[in-house]
C-alpha cells in the first residue's frame, strides 16, 4: 500500500500506526481520504491536527478499545464502528489475552484486505444492509467440537481464530502441500466468493456468460467437484491453467483464488510505487525484465499487460532476496498466460467493464 506520513510532522508513518514516534501525536486511519491522520484529544473525541489540518473531528472506532484497530469515525456522527469493522459478525471472547492477541491479528490482516476494496472502489453491503451482506465470524475452537472450517456461506465469511497462531498455520500449510498459507490470503480468497455473487453473478447480464468462457461452468456440482479434489488430487499440469493446484477444484475456487491473486500482485505493486522500486537486472540479455514501477496501479487506464510485466519483475527480484535470508519465496507461483488472462477478467471486474 501507500507510504503514509504524520501530518503533524511529516514524519513516515506506518498504516497500524496509533501514534507518532517523533511527535507523540495520536494517529489513525480515515478511509475515506485515504490518510493517516494525527489527533489532539478534544471533550472526549479528537481533533484533526498538522498545518494541513481542517478542524474535524473524529474519534477511534469503538474495537480500538480492545488494541485491533486504528480507523477512525466522524466524532460527532452515530456510528461507533469503522468502515472495516462493521462487517464484524462473532468476534472473540475478549476476556481471554490469547484470544485477543489472535483477534488483533485477524483485523490487521482484514483491514489491509479493506484498505484494498475501498481503494478499487468495489461496492460492500454489511449483513444489516443485504440479506447477503458481507460479515465475518472469527470463531475459537471449542473442546470436543468440530473443528472450525475457514470458508464463505453466502456472505458470512467464517475465519478459524487458531490460523492466526503461526506455528499452528504452518502446520496446516504444510499438511495441506501449500506453498503459502497467510491471513491475508485467507481474507483475500474468501471475500472473492461474495463479489462473485454480486460482481458476477448479479452483475451486468454478460459477466456471467464471460466468466464462465473463461473460469469454467460453475455450475458443476460444488460439494463432488472438491470430493474428487481431495481424493484424486490435483488436475494433471494444472500450472499451465490455474494459479494453484486448488484453483483447478472448481469454477468457484478457480475465481477466488484469481481475485486473491490479483489482490495481492495489485497491493504488492502499489507498495514497490511508493517506496520507488526499480527492478533492473545486471545479467543483460537474461530474459529479464527491467522495469521501474512508476504507474498508478488503481489508475483506471492501466492495463492488464503493464500490471502483469511490473509483477514479473518485481516478483522475481523479491523472491530471489527471499532465498538470499534462507526463507521460501515471497511469491512461489508463476502466472501462465491462461492465468493471466484470467487475472485480466478481475482487472476488467473491478472496474465494471467484464462482459460488456
Amino acid at each position: 500500500m501507500k507510504l503514509f506520513s504524520c501530518p503533524a510532522c511529516a514524519q513516515v508513518v506506518f498504516f497500524e500506526n496509533v501514534v507518532c514516534e517523533r511527535c507523540n501525536h495520536a494517529l489513525g486511519y480515515e478511509p475515506d481520504s485515504n490518510r493517516m491522520l494525527a489527533l489532539d484529544p478534544a471533550d472526549g473525541i479528537f481533533v484533526a491536527a498538522g498545518t494541513h489540518s481542517d478542524g474535524s473531528k473524529w474519534k477511534y472506532c469503538a474495537n480500538y478499545a480492545f488494541g485491533v484497530c486504528n480507523w477512525l469515525v466522524p466524532g460527532e456522527g452515530p456510528e461507533v464502528y469503522c468502515k472495516a469493522c462493521r462487517h464484524n459478525v462473532t468476534v472473540p471472547d475478549t476476556s481471554d489475552p490469547t484470544n485477543v492477541a489472535r483477534w488483533q491479528k485477524m483485523e490487521i490482516a482484514k483491514r489491509r484486505m479493506f484498505y484494498t476494496l475501498l481503494r478499487l472502489r468495489l461496492p460492500l453491503a454489511t449483513r444489516d444492509e443485504a440479506g447477503e451482506g458481507l460479515g465475518f465470524d472469527f470463531l475459537a475452537e471449542t473442546p470436543g467440537e468440530q473443528h472450525v472450517m475457514t470458508g464463505h456461506d453466502l456472505g458470512l465469511i467464517t475465519i478459524a481464530l487458531a490460523e492466526a497462531d503461526d506455528a499452528e498455520r504452518e502446520k496446516r500449510r504444510t499438511s495441506m502441500g501449500e506453498p503459502y498459507r497467510t491471513l491475508l490470503g485467507h481474507f483475500r480468497h474468501e471475500v472473492g466468493h461474495w463479489y462473485w455473487d454480486r460482481l458476477v453473478r448479479d452483475g451486468n447480464p454478460g459477466a456471467l456468460q464471460a466468466c464462465r468462457a473463461i473460469f469454467g461452468d460453475d455450475t458443476v456440482d460444488y460439494g463432488e467437484a472438491l470430493q474428487q479434489h481431495y481424493m484424486n488430487g490435483p488436475k494433471p499440469n494444472w500450472q499451465t491453467e490455474y494459479v494453484s493446484s486448488y484453483a483447478g477444484s472448481h469454477a468457484w475456487e478457480d475465481f477466488a483464488e484469481t481475485w486473491a491473486h490479483y489482490l495481492h500482485i495489485v497491493d504488492s505493486l502499489e507498495t514497490g510505487h511508493w517506496w520507488g522500486v526499480s527492478v533492473d537486472p545486471r545479467v543483460r540479455d537474461s530474459g529479464l525484465l527491467t522495469t521501474t514501477i512508476d504507474f498508478d496501479v488503481y489508475r483506471d487506464e492501466v492495463t492488464i499487460d503493464e500490471i502483469a510485466d511490473a509483477w514479473l519483475a518485481l516478483s522475481a527480484a523479491l523472491n530471489s532476496f527471499n532465498r538470499s535470508m534462507g526463507h521460501h519465496d515471497l511469491y512461489p507461483f508463476v502466472i501462465s498466460e491462461t492465468v493471466k488472462q484470467k487475472l485480466g477478467f478481475i482487472h476488467d471486474l473491478v472496474r465494471g467493464r467484464a462482459g460488456r
